[in-house]
C-alpha cells in the first residue's frame, strides 16, 4: 500500500492489524515504510505512519534516517521546509542531529540548500505550516465518513466464499434432480397401480359378465325344465286317456306351471320361449292356453275326479289363470 501510495487502503489495514511493527526493513538497501514514503515524497502516507509509531531514527544499510531521505529529497527540489521534512522534525527534533555512516546529519544537508529570498522563504514557510496545519488534520474524519469494515475480505475468505457457494448450488441442483427422479418414479407407479387396477376392474367386470352369462343360462334352463315338466303334466293329466275317471285329484295333482307360485308367474311358464314380439305366434300359444284353462271346459274335463276338500281351491285358481290370459289377449288387440 505505501508503494502504491493507497492511503485509505493502507489506513483501513492498519485499523485491522494494530499490534503491526512498522519499524521494520526490507530490500538490498534495508529501508523501512517511512524511508519508502520519503523516498516517494507521498506526505499523506509518511503522516499515517508517524501516527502509527513509526520510528524516525530507524537507519537504513548507509545509515541514513528518514530524515536524511526527505532532507536528500528537498535539496534535490530547492525547497527548504520540504512537506516531508517538517513532519519528522515535530516527531522527533534530535533526528536533526543523527549522522550517518559518513557523518552527515540532516541539519547539514538542510544547511547546504542555496540561500533565497527572506520574504519568499517567510511565505513559503507560511504555506509549509498551512499545510502541515492541513495534513495534521487530515483523516481526522474519517470515522464520520468513512466507515471501517472490519470484515474486508481477503483473498482466502474470497476463495473460501467462492467454494461455498460452488458447493451449494451443485447440491441445490443434486436435490433439484433428486426430486425430480422421484417425482418421475412415483409417476410411475401410480401409472403401474392405476394400470393395476384398471386390470383388476376389467377382469372383475368380465367375471362379473361370465357370472350373469351362467345365471341367465341357468335361469333359462330352469324355467325350460319347469315348462317341460308342466306340458308333461298337462298331457298326463288332461289327454292321457288311460287315466281312469275314478281316480281323484287334489290341489297338487293338478299340473299348475308352477304349483307355489303366484298366477303371474304361472303365466309366465306357460308362455316361456314364445316370441311376444311375433304377435301371430303369440296369439296362437295364448289362445291354445286360454282352452286349456277355460274353468268350463276345465269343470267339464275334471269336475268328476276333483277332491271335495279342494274343490273350490283348484276352481279359483283355474278362475285366476284364466282371467290373466284373457287379459293378455285383450292387450294384444
Amino acid at each position: 500500500y505505501v508503494e502504491e501510495g493507497s492511503c485509505l487502503k493502507l489506513k483501513s489495514y492498519l485499523r485491522k492489524h494494530r499490534d503491526l511493527d512498522l519499524n521494520f526493513s526490507q530490500g538490498k538497501r534495508q529501508r523501512s515504510p517511512l524511508h519508502l514514503a520519503c523516498s516517494l515524497g507521498d506526505d499523506a502516507v509518511l503522516r499515517l505512519l508517524l501516527q502509527h509509531g513509526a520510528d524516525v531514527l530507524q537507519t537504513d544499510r548507509r545509515g541514513d534516517t528518514p530524515l536524511h531521505t526527505a532532507a536528500n529529497r528537498a535539496l534535490k527540489l530547492g525547497k527548504r521546509y520540504d512537506d516531508l521534512v517538517v513532519p519528522l522534525k515535530k516527531a522527533c527534533p534530535e533526528a536533526l542531529n543523527a549522522s550517518n555512516r559518513t557523518g552527515v546529519t540532516p541539519l547539514d544537508l538542510l544547511s547546504w540548500m542555496p540561500q533565497t529570498d527572506p520574504e519568499k522563504e517567510w511565505m513559503e514557510k507560511l504555506f509549509g505550516e498551512c499545510e502541515d496545519e492541513f495534513c495534521e488534520n487530515f483523516g481526522a474524519y474519517d470515522d464520520d465518513f468513512l466507515p471501517v469494515d472490519e470484515d474486508e475480505e481477503d483473498f482466502g475468505d474470497w476463495a473460501e466464499r467462492i467454494r461455498r457457494e460452488y458447493f451449494s448450488k451443485k447440491h441445490a441442483e443434486a436435490q433439484k434432480l433428486a426430486a425430480r427422479w422421484k417425482t418421475q418414479k412415483s409417476g410411475q407407479r401410480r401409472e403401474q397401480k392405476e394400470e393395476s387396477h384398471k386390470d383388476l376392474h376389467e377382469r372383475l367386470k368380465r367375471e362379473h359378465e361370465e357370472y350373469l352369462a351362467r345365471a341367465a343360462q341357468k335361469e333359462e334352463q330352469t324355467r325350460q325344465g319347469k315348462k317341460r315338466c308342466y306340458e308333461e303334466r298337462c298331457a298326463a293329466t288332461f289327454s292321457d286317456p288311460s287315466s281312469s275317471s275314478s281316480t281323484k285329484l287334489s290341489y297338487s295333482d293338478i299340473p299348475w306351471p308352477a304349483p307355489k307360485g303366484t298366477v303371474q308367474e304361472m303365466v309366465d311358464v306357460m308362455l316361456h320361449g314364445v316370441d311376444r314380439k311375433n304377435v301371430g305366434v303369440f296369439r296362437k300359444a295364448l289362445r291354445k292356453q286360454q282352452t286349456l284353462w277355460h274353468p268350463d271346459k276345465f269343470v267339464q274335463r275334471c269336475e268328476a275326479r276333483l277332491e271335495e276338500k279342494d274343490r273350490k281351491r283348484i276352481l279359483d285358481t283355474v278362475t285366476a289363470l284364466s282371467q290373466e290370459l284373457n287379459r293378455l289377449a285383450q292387450s294384444l288387440k
